[in-house]
């Protein structure tokens, strides 16, 4: 099933219809769903490096649209939101974010904790939005630039790792989101 997923992705990133596709998947990581981008971007990049920075900037462009959706989402969803993010204290939350939300957006925005957290969390905190968004273009502009640059400039060993292994990396790609769900729940 992994094999035709990847496969899916690769022929998809010769379509008309890659970079809508990575856009939906972008801006729907950002907000709600749990598929990370990268997923997505790697293969992408893999079929046509050339295209590396198209994709990149796809992605960071829907991926901060969709955190503007997760912020709206954390603001006016209140309860979801304080039941996700684990927030008990609601004041003491806000304050703590209005103290380290810079740090906060700036560094979980380049690891796999889920943005989506970040973005409603950010909301839930009533965090300054014009800085949220730029915080947000900066942190996932490094993140998908980063990858898609490492993947364009190593791409045939990189391609033949994952093609030769593609289950252990799903797993490893599984284990992360995982781990930063438990993460960002339980630990930060």
């Amino acid at each position: 099933m992994l094999r035709r997923i990847y496969d899916w992705i690769i022929a998809l990133s010769a379509s008309r219809h890659a970079l809508p596709a990575l856009a939906a998947i972008a801006f729907a990581e950002s907000s709600f769903f749990p598929i990370p981008p990268d997923a997505f971007v790697i293969p992408m990049v893999l079929a046509q490096p050339q295209r590396a920075w198209r994709i990149a900037l796809v992605a960071t462009s829907a991926s901060v649209l969709g955190g503007i959706a997760g912020y709206a989402i954390g603001m006016y969803l209140q309860g979801f939101s304080q039941w996700l993010i684990g927030a008990q204290n609601f004041e003491a939350f806000r304050a703590a974010y209005a103290q380290w939300g810079l740090w906060i957006i700036l560094i979980k925005g380049l690891t796999p904790i889920p943005y989506k957290l970040v973005t409603i969390a950010s909301g839930f905190a009533g965090y300054n939005l014009f800085l949220f968004v730029v915080l947000s273009a900066i942190t996932r502009g490094l993140r998908f630039g980063i990858v898609a640059g490492l993947i364009a400039y190593f791409g045939e060993p990189i391609r033949n790792f994952i093609e030769k292994r593609l289950e252990y990396v799903m797993i490893g790609v599984l284990v992360l989101v995982v781990a930063g769900f438990l993460v960002a729940r339980y630990i930060v």
